[in-house]
């Protein structure tokens, strides 16, 4: 097992006053964030093809509107079983991952579905056929969740008390974060390629592009804690894993070379050491995942069946 690195042990962030890019009369500070927002902006990719062109073997699909709290407009898929049972059905909230959208995380939909499931599949802002916004961030791909499940509580036939997220990348952490301290309550989460920390990511990004650490490095990771309004320890997975009362199962892949598998031991034992139920599945995958997970679908919908019953 992967020793758990402590978010407190990364480097501390350059205060932004230290930076160059705050110095008054320069204007550097309004080309540096907007340059810095142009360069980390998801791409927009369409779904190909649309979700209305995937019709369920079994089942009904429904296309919604929401609006969040800010006002803008979320795009929604409701996919129902077949047959309404006497009882109401278990929900599944899927949420996609950075740069990605809900058509592509499809293949999770017609098992869970034909296991008695409810799912609901949305494009988080700035993805998708969502609106756009000025940013977005794992803190307000929890905010849609949130808008979400808020939504999702109020449809007939779903069970307000079994509700699951399951997410891929910064879905998955976002998920973590909503499970740790968001409303609508979830009762269980499946993360798929989740990592362990951002700032741990950010520095990945930088070495790709040849980014000095030290000056620059530390001037961009304080100023992406400023723009999205919260601390890159106070919403690392590996925080808030430990936060979760819901019972966690940890998917990813072995061949991952984007988020190295040992990010996920990390992140279980660190639920582990928090006291909480967590389950691990290795799948041979790298970090996209979605052809890797048709073999291993009764294994998600086994962990839930589980929980349900608990």
């Amino acid at each position: 097992m992967a020793k758990v690195l402590n978010p407190k042990s990364l480097p501390a962030p350059v205060k932004a006053r230290q930076t160059p890019w705050h110095w008054p009369g320069l204007g550097l500070h309004w080309v540096f964030h907007h340059a810095l927002l142009r360069a980390l902006r998801a791409p927009r990719l369409p779904h190909d093809p649309p979700l209305y062109q995937r019709p369920l073997r079994r089942g009904a699909l429904s296309a919604h509107r929401l609006n969040t709290p800010e006002g803008k407009r979320l795009a929604v898929w409701l996919a129902h079983p077949d047959a309404a049972g006497p009882t109401a059905a278990p929900a599944v909230l899927v949420m996609h991952g950075w740069g990605a959208n809900a058509a592509m995380m499809w293949p999770v939909v017609q098992p869970l579905v034909d296991s008695g499931h409810v799912v609901t599949l949305l494009d988080a802002r700035c993805h998708g056929e969502s609106d756009g916004d000025d940013f977005t961030s794992l803190p307000r791909f929890a905010e849609d969740i949130a808008t979400t499940l808020r939504w999702l509580v109020q449809q007939p036939g779903v069970d307000a008390q079994r509700l699951a997220l399951l997410g891929h990348s910064v879905g998955a952490g976002a998920c973590l974060l909503h499970a740790a301290q968001g409303q609508p309550k979830v009762a269980a989460v499946v993360s798929l390629s989740a990592f362990a920390h951002p700032a741990e990511v950010m520095r990945r990004w930088l070495a790709e592009h040849r980014l000095p650490q030290r000056l620059v490095g530390n001037a961009i990771l304080t100023h992406v804690q400023e723009v999205i309004g919260a601390q890159f320890d106070d919403i690392a997975p590996l925080h808030t894993i430990g936060q979760s009362t819901a019972p966690i199962l940890l998917v990813h892949g072995r061949q991952d070379e984007a988020v190295p598998y040992t990010d996920a031991e990390r992140l279980a034992e660190a639920a582990w050491n928090a006291g909480g139920y967590v389950q691990m599945l290795g799948v041979d995958g790298s970090h996209d995942l979605r052809e890797a997970l048709e073999p291993h679908a009764h294994e998600i919908i086994d962990f839930l069946t589980k929980v349900w019953r608990i």
